[in-house]
């Protein structure tokens, strides 16, 4: 907020000892308002021109206080118009502040990153999962290696941050470290929230990830097909541990839990829902969203399977799930065992529900958004990926269409051929097919001429 007046002077205070140096005051008037400090230099009175406000004469000595003092003008004024820009109220006592260094936070980089992390291990699991905390924690450890290798410190304040680093932390992390582009942004992404607390927290006003932008890399993660998923359900595993492991993940196609989601499952999340059928009702560890899904034949038997199982009895849970880490190393032996070329992990089967076991099956997306307990159809639309058998049912379907409209004439119209056209490049938009493909389209109305 601009001021009315402001006023800038430098004069020499006299000080209890009779002495010819006296110290050189700065004294700052907003508003009418008088604040003044000491600038800590001392000069000769009878060299001192209060006019001009400067020190007099040509020796070095006069000519490196004056620089001085120029120099501590134009910070003054530099901060006096960065605090306008910003809409900030301008008043003496800021300025005073500012010129002792009295509102230059030295707060630090990492010790506000581990304040972060305590803060949300405090909240797990009310409102962080323990997925979260451990995600940042693995961030602020990238950080403080960074900042060993590239400066061999511990920390650095807040006030050193700058796009530079940002750019070198991102260059650090897909090369020393090795790690993929998607999964380096998320690292980057944490780092981020920590910054923008410190923006909040008045640590720091300007944001160093401003001209910073990361694209992501889109990655297909395709589901396990019909075929894969039939194949894994009926391989005879006669190893106990990885019999386990398999219903789990099977489990997981049919019913769309995530791990951590089918690792909690408690026989109290089944009930009976309105149809009279069973159902699991529970609500998501990660989001919070409540999912309901009805049991299939297949989700059912297994739960059958293990209702005597010890470990299920101790934790009173539905199956005996063990952890990620372990079950995804059991399920890449399994893959190896079945013969399955898709790489297995217990996100994947989640995708196989979304996609395989419900989509491709025509039920509407909105419905396997409530029951994969997604905030938007966003979401559910990332893991519709669509199997070659199901284009091949679309297209037979079209076939069949176009056969009726063809019924009883030797020509189709032109208005006919140009509609047919666009429904079938529209049915391959919404199948996710690229445009390259659109040349087989016309393909296909020459056959059907």
């Amino acid at each position: 907020m601009l001021e009315q007046s402001f006023g800038l002077t430098f004069f020499l205070k006299s000080s209890a000892k009779e002495s010819k140096e006296r110290t050189i005051y700065l004294r700052l008037t907003v508003d009418g308002v008088p604040k003044e400090t000491s600038t800590k230099r001392k000069w000769d009175a009878a060299r001192w021109n209060q006019k001009l406000e400067r020190a007099t004469g040509t020796k070095e000595d006069a000519k490196a206080t004056n620089l001085f003092l120029d120099t501590l003008a134009a910070k003054v004024n530099q901060y006096r118009t960065n605090l306008m820009l910003e809409n900030e109220t301008i008043t003496g006592q800021k300025l005073i502040d500012f010129i002792l260094g009295k509102n230059v936070s030295k707060a630090k980089v990492m010790e506000e990153f581990a304040l972060h992390n305590s803060e949300v291990l405090a909240l797990v699991p009310k409102e962080y999962s323990k997925v979260t905390y451990i995600r940042y924690e693995t961030a602020k450890a990238h950080v403080h290696q960074f900042l060993k290798f590239k400066y061999g410190i511990d920390d650095l304040e807040f006030r050193d941050l700058n796009y530079e680093f940002i750019k070198d932390f991102e260059f650090y992390l897909k090369t020393v470290k090795n790690i993929s582009n998607n999964t380096t942004l998320k690292y980057i992404s944490n780092f981020k929230k920590i910054v923008l607390r410190a923006i909040d927290k008045d640590i720091i006003t300007i944001d160093p990830f401003k001209r910073f932008k990361g694209k992501k890399e889109k990655i297909i993660k395709r589901p396990l097909s019909k075929q894969e998923l039939l194949v894994l359900e009926n391989h005879p595993l006669p190893v106990e541990r990885l019999a386990a492991v398999r219903d789990v993940f099977v489990f997981q196609c049919y019913t769309g839990l995530a791990y951590i989601d089918v690792y909690n499952l408690k026989k109290t999340d089944i009930k009976i829902g309105d149809d009279g059928e069973l159902w699991i009702i529970s609500e998501r560890q990660k989001t919070g969203s409540s999912f309901n899904v009805p049991l299939l034949p297949q989700a059912l038997k297994i739960i059958d399977r293990y209702k005597d199982h010890p470990q299920c009895l101790d934790r009173n849970t539905v199956l005996p799930v063990i952890s990620n880490q372990r079950m995804n190393g059991y399920l890449k032996e399994i893959a190896d065992v079945c013969g399955i070329e898709s790489q297995l992990n217990t996100h994947k089967a989640r995708r196989t529900f979304g996609s395989t076991v419900t989509l491709n099956n025509n039920v509407p997306i909105y419905v396997v958004k409530e029951m994969l307990g997604h905030r938007s159809v966003k979401q559910t639309e990332e893991y519709a990926i669509t199997e070659q058998v199901s284009i091949g049912r679309e297209m037979k379907e079209l076939q069949e269409r176009l056969n009726q409209n063809n019924a009883g004439k030797n020509d189709t119209p032109a208005d006919d051929i140009l509609k047919m056209q666009e429904e079938i490049i529209s049915l391959r938009k919404q199948l996710g097919m690229t445009n390259d493909s659109n040349h087989n389209v016309k393909s296909v109305l020459r056959v059907c001429r």
